[in-house]
């Protein structure tokens, strides 16, 4: 039998935990224990978490997170992200909690002030793909673009333990374009959620048709003589910003981050997993570690 390529989940930390908490904060159950700390975003987290480490076995887990909200992206573009509001006040206290909590189960935590998760995760995917399968488990389409022959992309879908999982090949059956180029989809359409324009009265349909037929963006710009005039049109009144737009949609997978495939093995230790669950009084999780059964006493 051939050796085994370990394989290594990237866990996008801030699209878990906000699923997580938003699922329980509507009908108020944020789980404040004794000590008067909300915990309802970090027990969601530790059941998305380990949900997906049961469904696809990974050999090793790290987490990648966002260290605050400013940064390369916020520098070039002010409005970067400027329409999200400021994070609900029972989110706040568990944001350190929850790595801890992950620190606890000795998996590596990972983040870089001035750049986003994304970037961690797109930097540590190619550095891992030459010896490891890669998986990223996210919420967020965005990701899609590190798509490769040795990353695939975990999307999670309502509730627990749903999930969609990409590849090159299904993400080309279901856009009809390569994974690079999303971010030549998403320079032109812009992205309301991280708040940035791209070209004005271009959208989804359209962006992918051109993207068909000229590949990216560059393309497209060397061939305006042969668009439709509105297209033509709005392409060249919005060039600056489909420029930039691009800048910001392309994930950097060169920050100086690294992680150790030796210190990312998921093995857990018993005692210390649970001693930490005790303290933050978060309960009935233990069943979901997976903790050797040698170990179990």
């Amino acid at each position: 039998m051939e050796n085994q390529k370990p394989s290594l989940m990237l866990v996008d930390g801030m699209a878990l935990l906000f699923r997580a908490f938003y699922a329980t904060a509507v009908t108020g159950q944020f789980m404040i224990n004794s000590k008067g700390i909300p915990t309802n975003g970090i027990h969601g987290f530790i059941k998305h978490l380990f949900t997906a480490v049961s469904s696809f076995k990974p050999s090793h887990v790290a987490v990648c997170w966002d260290m605050g909200s400013k940064t390369f992206r916020s520098e070039l573009f002010d409005a970067y992200k400027g329409n999200r509001s400021e994070a609900p006040i029972e989110l706040i206290p568990q944001f350190d909690l929850v790595k801890e909590v992950v620190a606890a189960f000795d998996i590596p935590n990972i983040g870089l002030a001035g750049y986003e998760a994304d970037d961690c995760i797109g930097t540590i995917a190619s550095q891992a793909k030459e010896h490891a399968h890669v998986s990223i488990l996210t919420g967020d389409q965005d990701i899609l673009q590190l798509l490769d022959e040795s990353i695939s992309v975990i999307l999670l879908k309502k509730g627990y333990g749903n999930y969609l999982v990409h590849t090159p090949d299904t993400f080309f059956e279901e856009k009809g374009i390569k994974p690079r180029q999303m971010i030549d989809l998403k320079a032109l359409m812009g992205d309301p959620s991280d708040n940035y324009p791209g070209v004005k009265g271009i959208g989804e349909k359209t962006a992918l048709k051109l993207l068909k037929e000229f590949e990216h963006v560059e393309g497209i710009i060397s061939n305006l003589d042969r668009l439709s005039k509105s297209h033509k049109t709005k392409i060249e009144q919005d060039l600056e910003m489909l420029h930039l737009s691009r800048m910001l949609a392309e994930i950097k997978c060169d920050v100086p981050v690294t992680c150790d495939l030796k210190e990312a093995g998921l093995k857990i230790e018993k005692e210390k997993a649970l001693n930490k669950l005790m303290e933050l009084e978060l309960r009935g999780l233990q069943r979901l570690l997976p903790i050797e059964a040698s170990f179990v006493s």
